[in-house]
């Protein structure tokens, strides 16, 4: 069973995304949590009945937002015939950073998926604010940003941009290969640099990597750098034509690069397909 978080400001982009989470996860038993979070303003505390000291926040603005979440959790129902997804839709006042957090505890969550931009988001960059934010500071789940452009069919092709720098535990790769395995997909793993000779360590871990994607259709391509390395990387995508750019959360390195707001717009500008951000949990591993 796949716990799956969808978060949506019930914007066009949001939709997009809910919909590519439910069709690239159609083979699985899935339980989709459906979140919105708010900043609720005027909060009226009301008393609970009884001996309880439990209070629970009454507001308009949060009614009218209940029926939009039942609304869109009924038309996903509705529309799924899938009978191995269920949804639950959760309405929750206060950050969503700080909501997601709790929820990937609370309900054992295996990705997050939610669109790149909301409904004030400039779309001349990749990710807007809250998928940044998302991004940068959710260090414990997967995470699945859709453009809002992309139109999911299948997944034929995975690019996963490597260095070789860093030693991949078996767990960090496992949603990768369950998706590669499921639809039978194609992974090129791309190597960009100016300089391919590889360092004793980087040779151990592209040793390591061949061994975790054993079994799968895998190609280990070279892109001789031109320009910034994403942007590379970027032209590689669009070459294999690929479905979905996959990274691993390093604390430095092709992460880091990515999320800086020049790159960004390049990105933007440049490609429309999904980014898979898998976690790594790298301090963990350092003696």
């Amino acid at each position: 069973m796949k716990n799956i978080l969808l978060l949506t400001d019930f914007s066009t982009n949001a939709w997009n995304a809910l919909y590519t989470a439910v069709k690239l996860y159609a083979a699985w038993d899935c339980k989709f949590y459906l979140l919105h979070t708010f900043e609720p303003k005027d909060w009226k505390m009301v008393h609970n009945q009884g001996d309880s000291e439990d209070f629970e926040i009454n507001s308009p603005v949060e009614h009218d937002l209940e029926e939009r979440m039942e609304e869109t959790k009924n038309y996903l129902i509705k529309h799924n015939d899938n009978s191995n997804h269920s949804f639950e839709a959760l309405l929750m006042a206060g950050s969503l950073v700080d909501t997601v957090r709790v929820l990937i505890s609370r309900y054992d969550l295996d990705l997050v998926v939610m669109g790149t931009h909301g409904k004030t988001d400039s779309k001349k960059v990749f990710a807007g604010n809250n998928a940044l934010n998302v991004l940068r500071q959710v260090m414990n789940c997967n995470i699945l940003l859709v453009p809002n452009s992309f139109d999911f069919q299948r997944l034929r092709t995975v690019v996963y941009p490597t260095e070789f720098k860093h030693f991949t535990p078996k767990y960090v790769l496992t949603p990768l290969i369950e998706l590669l395995q499921k639809w039978q997909s194609e992974v090129h793993v791309v190597h960009v640099a100016k300089d391919f000779r590889l360092t004793e360590q980087q040779k151990m871990n592209k040793v390591t990597l061949k061994k975790r994607l054993q079994g799968l259709q895998v190609n280990f391509d070279q892109v001789n750098q031109s320009a910034s390395v994403i942007e590379d990387i970027l032209g590689e995508t669009n070459f294999v034509g690929s479905d979905m750019i996959v990274v691993t959360k390093y604390s430095h390195g092709l992460f880091e690069s990515l999320i800086h707001e020049p790159i960004l717009k390049k990105i933007g500008s440049k490609t429309n397909v999904p980014l898979l951000v898998m976690p790594d949990f790298e301090p963990q591993w350092k003696g």
